[in-house]
């Protein structure tokens, strides 16, 4: 069974976008990494938080321990943004830290842990557009952990309430209200509630529920 479960102290899949070392190369530096890439975090998840979670897994009273975390940021406005890095004195500590800790529960998100080829600066800012990671930028859910919605969603919300607001605002200065079938008596300029002359159509749907119910023996037919 060793050769189906997948180890947990490995490299997994997780890869900087930006890096461009082969994959070989990157396999052999993260096999001597001290350092972890921690995902999925709430925005509202402290530093304190996260350096005692992870000081469980360290050894401070041999040299080890975790030497430093850096949180993510939005580009924008230099708040946190769910990622952070996290950097230990050893790699054991570091494969330690990935083996218990990836898949656990941190302000009731399911955090993500990888071995990381180390922090650089300028890492610790989100690559979205809005300012954030690139993978709020496409979720189309509603995360209160991440701030709400995604961006591409809350874009379109606002978007389409500023088409509503617009249509409200033409029926305030008088234009024409667009409604399904015959003319409107009167519009919202005028002060009074908006009402709709009948149509033919009226009739005909009329005609059609009266021979539905007679078809159905309604004593009621013949009033509609």
């Amino acid at each position: 069974m060793a050769h189906v479960v997948t180890p947990l102290d490995q490299p997994s899949n997780y890869r900087d976008s930006q890096n461009r070392i082969d994959r070989q190369r990157q396999n052999d530096l993260l096999s001597k990494s001290c350092t972890l890439y921690i995902g999925n975090l709430s925005f509202y998840t402290t530093e304190e938080q996260i350096y005692d979670m992870f000081s469980r897994c360290a050894s401070p009273e041999d040299g080890g321990g975790v030497k430093r975390i850096i949180m993510g940021l939005d580009r924008h406005t230099r708040t946190p943004c769910g990622f952070c890095f996290v950097e230990f004195y050893t790699n054991a500590e570091a494969l330690t830290s990935l083996r218990y800790i990836s898949g656990t529960k941190l302000d009731e998100r399911i955090i993500r842990c990888d071995l990381d080829l180390g922090y650089r600066e300028g890492r610790q800012f989100g690559r979205g557009k809005s300012g954030g990671q690139v993978r709020d930028e496409h979720r189309t859910d509603y995360d209160p952990g991440r701030g709400g919605w995604g961006a591409q969603a809350l874009r379109a919300e606002i978007e389409r309430r500023r088409e509503v607001e617009e249509r409200y605002a033409d029926v305030e200065q008088g234009a024409p209200v667009a409604g399904g079938g015959g003319d409107w008596k009167q519009t919202a300029a005028q002060g009074t509630v908006l009402k709709r002359a009948r149509s033919p159509d009226d009739e005909g749907d009329n005609e059609v529920a009266r021979q539905r119910a007679r078809m159905e023996g309604d004593p009621e037919a013949e009033r509609m």
